[in-house]
């Protein structure tokens, strides 16, 4: 990324907002990271009242900026609230209009996809939001392509997240856009917050090895980690395990919620994704070191967990992007 990064982001901060994904727009996009050695966010925080009280009545919001912060805002956040049923701020859904009319990006957490909707901006797109009100804004927003069961989705310049938890899966989605895997990463770690959920949605996100409720796979886990270069089976990972396959695929449904060799071919295709990220122009190359042996198969399995082609994906996220 180079060093004039620079990307003004907006929360709009309304009457009965929830403060999870204010915090999560907070925490990602404006604290300060000089361990990250580069420019970071400019992040504001703006409403259409000079103070806002927050969901239940816990604290009320002051001293943020004037609504006229989202007009200026490259991406503009619309965080969540409570109370599906009452209309959004007519001025609020004028920023919208404005900032989508400019190009900027818009973005909502769990129920700011209301705003999106009631602006517009969502007519004839994929849109998500929090499974409890999915149905009911599908009834009130038939234009839009409303799909309950992701974490988020990215439509471009309109990204939208599901329940409260899925917002940091977005924001970092987002910091992985701007940044990179190997930014992104060190921004989850710094979260102690697994850069990768796989919620049903294609995502790009590049992950650690995630924490497991106890440590019985971590050393196998560890031992793979250092070996996807080789063609690695099942069968070696269950025998370095010291246990059978069978019981080894217990302990990952138990443990990670996934198979084996799922797993096993999710972190080759992180590995892959990295090595396109920092430069790799060689797919065979690419191919040899992430385990997948030929360009062929590194095309379809690319393909396959990204939506996208080993071209397409240097395009969007390799050193030029």
């Amino acid at each position: 990324m180079p060093q004039d990064f620079s990307h003004r982001v907006a929360a709009i901060v309304t009457e009965q907002s929830n403060p999870f994904e204010l915090g999560v727009a907070t925490e990602l996009f404006g604290l300060r990271r000089p361990e990250l050695d580069r420019p970071w966010y400019d992040f504001t925080l703006c409403s259409a009242t000079p103070s806002a009280r927050m969901n239940l009545g816990m604290f009320t919001l002051s001293g943020v900026a004037g609504l006229e912060a989202a007009d200026t805002a490259d991406t503009l956040i619309v965080p969540a609230r409570p109370d599906t049923d009452v209309p959004t701020d007519p001025a609020i859904i004028e920023a919208v209009r404005r900032a989508a009319d400019r190009g900027a990006r818009l973005v909502s957490f769990c129920t700011g996809a209301l705003a999106l909707a009631e602006a517009g901006v969502l007519d004839g797109r994929r849109a998500t939001t929090h499974w409890q009100w999915a149905a009911s804004l599908a009834a009130r927003f038939p234009r839009v392509y409303w799909e309950p069961d992701v974490l988020f989705i990215d439509e471009g310049n309109v990204l939208t997240a599901a329940g409260s938890a899925a917002s940091l899966d977005l924001g970092l989605h987002i910091i992985h856009r701007d940044h990179g895997a190997e930014v992104v990463n060190a921004v989850s770690r710094r979260l102690v917050f697994t850069g990768h959920r796989d919620g049903g949605q294609r995502q790009f996100i590049a992950r650690p090895v995630p924490a497991v409720p106890s440590t019985s796979l971590a050393p196998v886990l560890a031992w793979a980690l250092e070996r996807l270069d080789t063609p690695l089976t099942v069968t070696d990972l269950a025998t370095r395990a010291a246990t059978s396959p069978a019981t080894l695929h217990r302990k990952f449904r138990a443990e990670l919620g996934t198979t084996p060799l799922a797993w096993l071919t999710t972190e080759r295709v992180t590995l892959a994704c990295r090595l396109i990220e920092r430069g790799e122009l060689r797919l065979d190359r690419v191919a040899a070191l992430s385990g997948f042996g030929t360009a062929a198969n590194l095309r379809l399995q690319l393909r396959r967990h990204t939506g996208l082609s080993p071209s397409a994906y240097r395009r969007r996220f390799g050193p030029a992007a």
